[in-house]
């Protein structure tokens, strides 16, 4: 997609706990009808939402404040089910920063929004996994998701490029709300792999002290 087809205003979908990064195609189920209007209205135009995390603070209204990073997202799948939710894919373009909220008629949540900071995401340039980076995201890691219950095809991900690995491990982490908008504002691919880094430092002590006690 190119810089100036992106739009200035998108609709949102704010969903707690999670993120969708650039280059990565995450499926969601949407049964709300205030959200089967917001895709509806996606599919008549530019098929493009935002997804961005709500905080746990709310404003006047009473509806949750959001966070100031998300991620602009393009519907490449769209299928309706018997029981009227529809099943689509959503694939990440790139990071933007909120400007404000804008009222209008819709059931649903609307933002003026710039992509400035984040235009790097639209390049196509890949690394390559190397030895030191497979060790770091994939040994304290690992042991992290299986304690949590977490399956994970270790094997497929290792096959994929550098950015598309890292990102798939930060959507899909049992980190927290707060963790996980870390890993999305972290700016480069370097400082997103340093912070998933830091986090598991965090939550290392517990899990090998509790495998060391089974």
């Amino acid at each position: 997609m190119k810089k100036e087809d992106l739009p200035k205003t998108i609709s949102i979908f704010p969903l707690s706990n999670f993120i969708i990064f650039p280059k990565t195609t995450v499926p969601l189920n949407i049964f709300e009808p205030r959200y089967i209007e917001m895709i509806n209205d996606s599919m008549k135009s530019n098929k493009l939402i935002g997804m961005i995390q709500p905080k746990t603070t709310v404003n006047d209204k009473n509806i949750p404040n959001l966070h100031n990073v998300g991620c602009l997202g393009k519907i490449t799948s769209f299928r309706e089910t018997e029981d009227g939710r529809y099943l689509i894919e959503l694939k990440g373009i790139l990071r933007f920063n909120k400007i404000k909220e804008l009222n209008t008629k819709n059931k649903y949540r609307s933002l003026e929004i710039n992509y400035e900071d984040f235009y790097h995401d639209l390049d196509d340039e890949k690394k390559e996994l190397k030895f030191s980076d497979l060790e770091l995201i994939f040994k304290d890691l690992k042991s992290l998701f299986e304690k949590k219950g977490f399956i994970i095809n270790w094997k497929a991900l290792e096959k994929q490029s550098l950015d598309e690995t890292i990102n798939a491990l930060a959507m899909a982490s049992p980190f927290s709300l707060e963790e996980k908008q870390i890993l999305l504002e972290s700016k480069t691919l370097d400082i997103r792999k340093n912070n998933i880094a830091e986090i598991l430092k965090t939550y290392t002590h517990d899990v090998f002290n509790n495998n060391t006690l089974q």
